[in-house]
């Protein structure tokens, strides 16, 4: 039976504070150490490590790993999905910046919030909330075409192509969100969700990674600790969380403080990274911040009375 979501509460609020810290981090992790191994090749590694985790704590707490029915074919349907996600956003931090990257993919409850609004009759938009859409949208156009080349240096030569990878990637994760609560997927375990896509990730950019050739390995202190940092918390306990949080809340509402994370990102790139952002791209990060306020958070600043 399908479970009656929740809107946000004190709860969710807190998990979705320290769900959007350990996201932005990632990116930042991913892109420090990409010199010593690619961060496609990182990301189908953590995938492969947190699907182990997946399947022992599974199996410890004597649990089957499939629990609903014929689950499988939206299950591998989100794990391509995942795993494109993730190949775009690998590919991504190749040629752009950290806090680019946390602006675009984070653009994914946009994309989710339209899928919705056509497969979930509880979650369809309204004017405000199609307003926020064109706003974040203008946000993404100002970014792109606001910009005078400066930033197009010998360091980030195809700066457009990873910003737009990284936007391709949040319609992927959009798309991933659509899937799991307009399929079978909805009433599946947060592991059973995770195990598909952990396990389509490790293996298609594991392939995608040698195919690329990116397989050369740098061993260093920093490497071990991020892939330790990425399997745990990055592609286990967070993940865990916020599967756990879709099926118990409502997903347009659950991205009323996912705004967080590029926030965070920028704020983590610069200090952390010493990253430039120009003016434009300031510019329309807050259109695609306030963008994603209004369509996901516009009931908390518009209750009805």
């Amino acid at each position: 039976m399908d479970m009656t979501r929740r809107a946000l509460d004190l709860q969710a609020t807190t998990l979705m504070v320290l769900l959007c810290l350990t996201w932005s981090l990632a990116q930042i992790v991913l892109k420090y150490t990409a010199a010593d191994m690619a961060p496609t090749l990182q990301i189908a590694l953590r995938s492969g490590g947190a699907a182990v985790l997946t399947y022992l704590l599974v199996r410890w707490r004597k649990m089957p790993v499939f629990t609903v029915a014929g689950a499988w074919k939206p299950g591998l349907l989100v794990g391509a999905l995942f795993a494109g996600e993730f190949f775009l956003l690998g590919e991504a931090l190749r040629y752009t910046t950290a806090s680019h990257v946390s602006i675009f993919l984070y653009s994914a409850p946009l994309f989710a919030a339209l899928g919705l609004h056509f497969f979930s009759p509880e979650e369809r938009l309204n004017r405000l909330q199609w307003l926020g859409i064109i706003v974040a949208f203008s946000g993404i156009a100002i970014s792109f075409l606001g910009r005078d080349g400066t930033y197009n240096t010998l360091e980030s030569p195809n700066m457009l192509l990873g910003d737009a990878l990284a936007i391709l990637g949040g319609m992927f994760w959009g798309a991933t969100t659509v899937v799991v609560r307009g399929s079978r997927l909805k009433n599946a375990t947060a592991t059973e969700t995770l195990f598909y896509q952990l396990i389509a990730a490790f293996v298609i950019l594991g392939v995608g990674a040698m195919g690329m050739g990116q397989t050369d390995i740098h061993w260093s202190t920093r490497l071990v600790g991020s892939l330790i940092f990425q399997v745990v918390l990055v592609s286990f306990v967070s993940l865990l969380i916020w599967f756990w949080l879709l099926r118990h809340y409502l997903a347009s509402r659950l991205g009323v403080l996912s705004f967080m994370s590029p926030l965070f990102g920028v704020i983590l790139g610069v200090w952390l990274l010493n990253e430039k952002i120009d003016q434009s791209f300031v510019i329309g990060a807050l259109c695609v911040v306030v963008g994603i306020l209004l369509v996901s958070g516009q009931e908390w600043f518009f209750k009805k009375k």
